[in-house]
């Protein structure tokens, strides 16, 4: 109150308020709101609350209401419109989109310094709660946005927008005063094993059309830790586990209930069908209607026909997507039935239910996902001493990093803010010359609305690596200065418009030639075939407990388990998968590095699994492998060959190839005296291709 009391250059000053969710943010709001009009130095003040959510907004005007403070949930944009610009005072609810829908359609400016716009999670919206239509429609008014996560380094852009930080109430103060529960963390994995020989032979088959390059890329794919996430073989054991484990800490003799968060909904669907094969445990699952992206859903896939038929069900018996979300959180809070929540991203932000008391994370979440996640358990509830998170996946890094700046304030303090917004004006003045070598890749071309001329000039790969980087720059400062008002100000309409148009036109060029040219592989078609590889041939023997059970908010004893499960392993797997990332790149460079695909499955999941161990040999021997490999280096090759790459793959391929100790070594001979016979010979041969293809 005391910030915005006073008046600067037409304006009160705003800011964010950083309060632990959970412990009673809705309330601080309705308190402010309160408090701003009671004051006796605001005249009339307009207070807009604005919330991402239907369901926030319910629950903040059922707040508002339930402290006898009248309120006026406004249901549409018009509806809105016309309250912000009648002369009364009466405090609005609204949700995110109808504010801005609302904003646009109002044509003459509010100037008033009296306007109050309270924003929950403001910052994270995907709208952008301060766009270019708000400062231009209310350019005086007072922004506050309320957190209930800490603000990342990359968010301190946002807080100084709405006017830098104003106060914090953090976890500990939230966990000391007994507004949260403390949380209990427990690490668990499952142990995976690859059939080499029949995974190799059938993912000769399925691969069979692709290139080289192409194989390798697929390989690097379909090797991710994710796609081993979704083993069917290991799903189900961990089904197994939670139905073991909620059964003997909870279910019967207690009211609380449990959330399972996937990485896909195909997968949240999977899980209840063996939850419910199992039949210990009931279940539901909540997720997106089919259309939308949610988890780690590829924004191209089509839905499988197990979700197609799974979302027809949902719609058979509820009729529409709202009713069925709002059925099954009503039977998850109001029933016995289902005891757990199945989800991908739903109600892993905002979701208030006390009686969740066990989360259940089978997918990675970082940053402030994972903090809003774990959130999810942590409210007040007879009998509940503890919120519990039970990890399948390894987010025990994730959640110490996080929980830095969860804890503390240290990484934010307001003198931090200076500098941390780009220089407009540069990016403004960066973006005629950015425009200008974009186009001129394509001055040759005569007519400009020749398609086809665009995408033929664009055969040639090098020509294409130019557009791509071109158009990469270009992209990224128009997006910049869109965000700022200044480039508004500064910049006639219609080039900012010609910027737009061109941009559009540029960005489905690209995806023209991508596909024209097979830049990027299609892994739809490849994507269920090699799934079944996985879920056939990698068995999953156990589940074991690698974190034992501990507060995550005792600082001492957390980050001992971190560093007990990371430790100089998790060092040496942080090189060791950047080493192969390297040489898995260049692998076309140099064909002595290709490796097998069950190789490479069996290097992710012992990449994941070392995270049990802490050996400095480890360490120390992964770190002379990089070594290595980044210098392209071998105690082997013979000092001669050091500086000439063409020559050193040949003899790499040729003692790979020779098996027999005799016949290597004699061939060994032979090539080492013939070495630059050979390397000349190719470089020599490269030379009059490139000169016949000029």
């Amino acid at each position: 109150m005391q910030r915005i009391r006073n008046i600067e250059n037409g304006r009160r000053k705003g800011g964010v308020i950083w309060h632990t969710q959970g412990s009673g943010k809705s309330l601080t709001m309705v308190m402010l709101a309160q408090a701003i009009a009671m004051e006796p130095g605001i005249r009339n003040p307009k207070i807009v609350l604005v919330t991402d959510r239907t369901d926030l907004d319910n629950q903040i005007t059922g707040t508002f209401r339930k402290c006898g403070k009248f309120v006026e949930n406004a249901g549409t944009g018009q509806r809105l419109v016309e309250l912000l610009e009648s002369k009364t005072d009466a405090v609005v609810t609204t949700i995110i989109n109808k504010f801005v829908a609302a904003v646009k359609k109002i044509k003459k400016p509010l100037t008033s310094p009296d306007i109050f716009v309270l924003v929950d999670e403001g910052h994270r919206t995907q709208h952008g709660i301060f766009n270019i239509d708000m400062q231009k429609t209310l350019p005086n008014a007072c922004f506050i946005a309320m957190t209930g996560t800490p603000l990342f380094k990359k968010d301190k852009s946002t807080a100084v927008k709405f006017g830098g930080m104003i106060d914090t109430y953090t976890v500990d103060q939230a966990v000391t005063d007994k507004a949260v529960v403390p949380l209990l963390y427990e690490g668990r994995l499952a142990l995976q094993d690859v059939n080499a020989s029949p995974i190799d032979t059938f993912f000769s088959m399925v691969s069979e059309p692709l290139t080289d390059y192409q194989k390798a890329d697929i390989k690097r794919k379909f090797a991710r830790y994710d796609h081993l996430n979704s083993a069917e073989q290991k799903m189900r054991m961990i089904a197994w586990d939670i139905s073991y484990h909620f059964r003997d800490n909870w279910q019967g003799s207690t009211p609380f209930k449990g959330q399972l968060v996937c990485d896909k909904k195909i997968n949240a669907i999977k899980y209840k069908e063996i939850l419910d094969e199992i039949g210990i445990v009931s279940s539901e699952v909540l997720i997106s209607s089919i259309d939308e992206r949610e988890g780690e859903d590829s924004v191209y896939a089509k839905s499988t026909e197990k979700e197609n038929q799974f979302w027809k069900k949902m719609m058979d018996e509820h009729g529409n997507p709202k009713t069925y979300e709002k059925n099954i959180i009503s039977r998850f809070k109001n029933q016995p039935d289902p005891e757990i929540i199945i989800v991908v991203d739903k109600l892993l932000t905002g979701f208030d239910e006390p009686k969740n008391t066990v989360l259940y994370l089978t997918r990675n979440l970082q940053g402030h996902k994972l903090l809003q996640a774990i959130a999810r358990v942590n409210r007040i509830y007879p009998d509940k001493e503890f919120g519990y998170i039970i990890d399948y996946y390894g987010v025990i890094e994730n959640l110490g990093d996080a929980l830095k700046m969860y804890s503390s304030f240290e990484e934010f303090e307001n003198e931090d803010l200076t500098g941390t917004l780009t220089n407009m004006s540069d990016e403004i003045n960066k973006l005629p010359q950015k425009h200008s070598e974009l186009w001129d890749i394509f001055k040759t071309i005569t007519n400009k609305r020749d398609a086809e001329a665009y995408q033929q000039l664009l055969k040639d790969e090098a020509i294409r690596a130019i557009f791509y980087d071109k158009l990469a720059a270009f992209a990224k400062s128009l997006k910049l200065a869109l965000a700022s008002i200044q480039f508004h100000k500064e910049v006639e309409e219609k080039t900012i418009n010609r910027y737009k148009e061109d941009l559009g036109m540029f960005l489905k060029l690209r995806l023209a030639v991508v596909e024209r040219y097979s830049d990027e592989i299609d892994y739809r078609q490849y994507e269920g075939q090699i799934q079944k590889l996985i879920d056939t041939h990698i068995t999953t023997e156990k589940i074991e407990t690698i974190t034992g059970l501990v507060n995550i908010f005792d600082k001492e004893k957390f980050q001992e388990e971190i560093e007990n499960t990371l430790g100089k392993a998790a060092k040496a797997d942080k090189i060791s998968s950047r080493t192969a990332k390297h040489i898995t790149e260049k692998m076309d460079e140099d064909p002595a590095f290709y490796k097998k695909f069950s190789q490479m499955l069996k290097e992710t999941i012992a990449e994941y699994e070392a995270k049990r161990l802490s050996e400095a040999e480890y360490l120390g021997r992964v770190m002379e492998i990089m070594n290595h490999v980044l210098a392209h280096t071998d105690h082997d090759m013979p000092e001669k060959l050091q500086d000439r790459d063409v020559a050193r793959a040949f003899y790499g391929l040729t003692l790979e190839a020779l098996t027999e100790k005799s016949r290597m070594a004699l061939s060994a001979k032979w090539f080492l005296q013939r070495r630059h016979c050979i390397d000349d010979l190719i470089r020599g041969v490269g030379s009059r291709q490139r000169q016949i293809h000029h």
